[in-house]
């Protein structure tokens, strides 16, 4: 009967520390990547790579190719 309950204690002890390291791990990358702007201008060689001047026969024949 000890042996069981001195399993059960070392599956929780694990489980949460496991839980604890990936809620904080989680919270860490939240708050890496909440302070990352994702909208500002690219630096270096950017080539611009959508045109928006395009032809209604054009987005027509895409539509009934790709199905959108």
């Amino acid at each position: 009967m000890k042996r069981i309950i001195w399993d059960v204690c070392k599956v929780t002890i694990i489980f949460l520390g496991c839980t604890f390291l990936f809620y904080y791990g989680l919270r860490a990358m939240h708050n890496e990547y909440e302070q990352y702007h994702r909208y500002d201008q690219p630096e270096g060689p950017a080539v611009k790579v959508f045109s928006e001047e395009e032809r209604f026969i054009d987005r027509l024949h895409l539509f009934f190719r790709l199905g959108e």
